[in-house]
């Protein structure tokens, strides 16, 4: 059974920092991709960041610079440091994890419960 359990999140000022974290647990599988989306209300997810099964990081352009992924496969984890956060960061963020499937030849996408991010005065 896969879990993704993710940590993070809450109310923070613009220009402050949060870290977000991301935990599978439960099937033992092979890790594709893992990263990040986010989604406002009436708006569909935007891909915010994400690191390969080979370490190669993709970012959004509205967050390059400021945000980072990073991947610990011995924990099944994966983590976004977001720094200088912005108003327009504010979104429930959604990790994801590529699983490889029973075949052994294709990963299927599984997302985590989401945390809440706003950024607010």
């Amino acid at each position: 059974q896969v879990q993704l359990v993710q940590t993070g999140g809450g109310l923070v000022q613009p220009g402050g920092s949060l870290t977000l974290s991301c935990t599978e647990a439960g099937s033992g599988s092979t890790i594709g991709d893992m990263g990040w989306y986010r989604q406002v209300p009436g708006k569909q997810r935007e891909m915010v960041a994400f690191v390969t099964f080979y370490g190669m990081q993709h970012y959004s352009d509205s967050v390059k610079g400021r945000f980072a992924a990073s991947r610990d496969d011995a924990r099944r984890t994966v983590y976004l440091q977001m720094n200088d956060l912005k108003p327009d960061d504010t979104a429930v963020y959604f990790c994801y994890v590529d699983m490889k499937g029973k075949t052994g030849s294709t990963f299927t996408t599984y997302w985590g419960q989401g945390t809440q991010v706003t950024v607010d005065s």
